[in-house]
């Protein structure tokens, strides 16, 4: 009798898993991002795209630069404006190199890091079964070398040190990816300590004219232009007034500034006044806040007096257009003219004086250049317009240029000459009323910031340049000894060899034994044969005397 077996096939396998796109898009983004090329891309990027910010006027550092580049670049202007060109750090473009490059350095770093502590934590390899076929190689004789008496020599001398079945394994240079990592993690810091600086730091520009009644204090108002960072509320900033009583400049016979130096009183909040002093190179130090100058100019001071014999006195700082600080500026009175029996003020009727205000005047004309930055021929320069000058539209404008709207309008209208004053020089216009040009105060241009990043950046350049000279001078490289039976022929000393020398024939007429060591640096590192055949002669020296 038959019996028929029924086989069952076996199941068949099930397909391959095909794989998530988006898993794998993501993961080898990430692979992409993490990779020290791609950190490097993007450090060379983080460099190029700062060119922008040391080449064009930045809003807060120098509000005044930029409304200069706008005047002398009308058409260019409002091109780099919209993309960000004034406003170069602050900008989504930089921001978002510098966060991938942030995060490309920690997702690159810290697999780094976790390998090199695992490598620390590695005893030294065994040593290979040819020595003779490593860069360095030498043979000693002698008796039975003692393997505690080498690694003792070799600790002396800072290298990790493991003995395994009579044989020596040295290790040494670890420094050099110490160095590597610490350099990293340093830029990180740089990199966290300008993001916290702007998250928590703030900063306004002012132009302060010397004087008790141009005095300023901190506060938003009190400024041309600030900027506070995300964190930062406007009752933070820190409670200070500030007085010009001074200002010390001096040029040298070409015109260039030799030493700037300014005197001020200060007033902070709990404390009495005090006078203090600062230049460009040394800021004024205060809780919370750091005053530094950025720039000098004069503000004529010229006195009107109207038809009906009202005179008002204004302080016009006019802004610096060259080297030799030839000032242009405006000093408008708006309150002139008032009907002193209804007490009604003719909007028509309101003055100012464009001018340019020269240090150093040259001999003859045209009176538009000063030749010299310090006051030695002052002269003043001014047309005088009367008409309405647009205050009181509620419109914004700028204090140091005069309307030009209402020019082109016919609104306000040219009244007589160009006239050119010397100080304490008078000029009556047309209706009986008179200018005066009393003489100037000299300003500052100030910038007042608070950055908290500035010693968490201080502290990680120093540890960055720590890493890096460590990175630098650090060489791997290890070390091996063991000893070897036989002994060389009679009457031939120390068998030794070097390099590439073939090792030294050996016998066992004796019964002593040979000590061969082998080296191999890890790294490119010029100096290894002599630090090899140091590191010999010591254990030979060690060896003879015990």
């Amino acid at each position: 009798m038959s019996v028929v077996e029924d086989r069952v096939a076996p199941p068949a396998a099930p397909p391959p898993r095909r794989p998530n796109r988006v898993l794998a898009l993501l993961r080898n983004s990430w692979r992409q991002l993490t990779s020290m090329r791609t950190a490097l891309v993007l450090l060379f990027l983080l460099a190029v795209a700062a060119i922008p910010g040391s080449i064009l006027p930045q809003r807060d550092v120098n509000i005044e630069n930029v409304e200069a580049y706008r005047r002398a670049n009308p058409d260019l202007y409002p091109i780099l404006d919209r993309l960000g060109g004034f406003d170069v750090f602050a900008s989504p473009w930089f921001s978002a190199i510098y966060v991938l490059l942030f995060v490309s350095l920690v997702g690159c770093i810290v697999p780094r890091l976790r390998d090199h502590v695992r490598a620390l934590r590695t005893a030294p390899p065994a040593a290979p079964r040819r020595l003779d076929r490593l860069p360095q190689h030498a043979l000693l004789a002698g008796p039975a070398a003692d393997p505690a008496g080498i690694a003792a020599v070799l600790r002396k001398r800072r290298w990790r040190v493991v003995v395994r079945d009579g044989e020596v394994s040295a290790e040494k240079g670890y420094l050099k990816e110490t160095g590597n990592l610490v350099f990293h993690f340093a830029l990180i810091g740089v990199l966290f300590g300008v993001a916290f600086g702007s998250w928590y730091g703030w900063h306004g520009n002012r132009l302060l004219v010397a004087g008790p009644d141009t005095a300023f204090c901190n506060n938003l108002q009190q400024y041309a232009e600030t900027g506070l960072g995300p964190r930062v509320d406007a009752a933070d900033l820190p409670p200070f007034c500030l007085e010009l009583t001074d200002f010390d400049a001096r040029f040298r016979d070409t015109g260039q500034p030799s030493y700037f130096q300014a005197s001020a009183k200060v007033d902070e909040a709990g404390g009495a006044a005090r006078d203090v002093e600062f230049s460009v190179n040394s800021p004024l130090r205060l809780d919370g806040a750091n005053v530094y100058l950025l720039g000098h100019g004069y503000a004529p001071v010229i006195r009107y007096t109207d038809r009906l014999g009202r005179a008002q006195t204004s302080v016009a700082p006019f802004l610096t257009t060259d080297g030799n600080l030839t000032g242009e500026g405006v000093a408008a009175f708006p309150d002139v003219n008032i009907d002193p029996a209804t007490g009604d003020r003719d909007p028509n009727q309101q003055m100012a004086f464009e001018g340019i205000y020269l240090p150093t005047a040259p001999d003859a004309p045209p009176y538009v250049r000063s030749v010299f930055p310090a006051e030695e021929s002052p002269a003043l320069m001014l047309i005088a317009y009367r008409g309405n000058l647009g205050l009181d539209a509620g419109i914004p404008s700028s204090v140091y240029v005069l309307d030009q709207r209402q020019v082109q309008a016919g609104k306000l209208n040219q009244v007589g000459e160009a006239k050119l004053m010397r100080p304490g020089e008078s000029w009556t216009l047309d209706d009986g009323s008179t200018v005066e040009f009393v003489g100037t105060r000299e300003f500052i241009t100030l910038s007042v910031r608070y950055d908290p990043g500035e010693r968490i950046v201080l502290i990680s350049s120093i540890v960055m340049l720590a890493g890096l000279m460590m990175s630098i001078f650090g060489k791997r490289r290890r070390i091996w000894f063991r000893t070897v039976s036989g002994t060389p022929t009679a009457g031939a000393g120390p068998a030794r060899k070097s390099g590439s020398e073939a090792p030294a024939a050996a016998s066992t007429t004796d019964g002593s034994s040979l000590l061969e060591a082998g080296g191999l640096p890890r790294t490119d590192y010029s100096g290894f044969a002599d630090e090899f055949k140091q590191l010999v002669a010591a254990v030979e020296r060690s060896e003879r005397n015990s």
